[in-house]
């Protein structure tokens, strides 16, 4: 089966390029650096002719609201439109857990305006949304950096790794399309201003963390006990914190 990764030389692109390849299918790992721009359409309908499954990764490079919507609605018209003309039986797309409770940041309402895009496409799709990874964990200690000190939520939250991300991502690409919304999340519930502390004493980072239930997350939005956690029926990945810490460590 042929299977285009949107974005798929990224952190999570290149682990589900692999994942799917290992599993014996035909897949393209399709960026702008190999010549596939959605936001332009250029080079879409090579990539696309003969697929059977679209994984779209594709994010925006901005966090500000006016070119996080201008991407997503771009690149998802594009999408769609060479999608259509491909006959491509299945649009599986990666989100984040919380998206309808984070519509105080621009981001968030681009990814929205995503999902309802894929709703609206008339190709059958899944929606997965992921919490938080572990290998952001310093760029949302940095959100929160006031001089020498950290300022962080006590709200919790359920990260994961990249690698479990990708394993759940390869499974939906090869399953029936669900036209609706799976969750994914990490093995631990934890508060995150506790993860953030153990993430700087695990590094060595001097800076002091504070809690403060007002502490902006990415500096944008106040957050609540709810706001980042999956339901009930979230799929749970096998990879805890310290052992992704511990594997980071070893690898640099």
């Amino acid at each position: 089966m042929k299977i285009v990764v949107i974005g798929g030389t990224g952190l999570i692109g290149s682990k589900t390029v692999e994942r799917l390849r290992n599993k014996g299918h035909d897949v393209l790992p399709a960026s702008p650096n190999s010549g596939v721009n959605t936001v332009t359409g250029e080079g879409l309908a090579a990539a696309l002719a003969g697929a059977q499954v679209v994984v779209d990764l594709a994010n925006s490079p901005s966090f500000e609201e006016k070119a996080a919507m201008e991407f997503f609605e771009a690149s998802g018209r594009n999408l769609f439109a060479a999608e259509t003309s491909a006959g491509v039986r299945h649009h599986v797309a990666l989100s984040v857990v919380g998206t309808d409770r984070l519509q105080g940041m621009g981001y968030f309402r681009g990814k929205m305006l995503q999902e309802k895009l894929i709703k609206e496409s008339g190709i059958p799709y899944t929606i997965v949304h992921a919490t938080q990874f572990f290998e952001f964990t310093s760029a949302i200690a940095n959100t929160g950096a006031v001089g020498d000190t950290i300022h962080m939520s006590p709200a919790y939250f359920q990260p994961m790794a990249a690698d479990d991300v990708a394993e759940a991502m390869a499974d939906a690409a090869l399953a029936e399309p669900l036209n609706g919304m799976i969750e994914i999340a990490g093995p631990e519930r934890v508060r995150l201003s506790e993860l953030v502390a153990r993430f700087l004493k695990a590094t060595k980072d001097p800076r002091k963390l504070v809690v403060d239930p007002h502490a902006l997350y990415y500096g944008a939005v106040e957050i609540d006990e709810g706001t980042l956690l999956p339901g009930e029926n979230a799929r749970i990945g096998a990879i805890h914190f310290d052992d992704w810490l511990s594997r980071s460590a070893s690898q640099k």
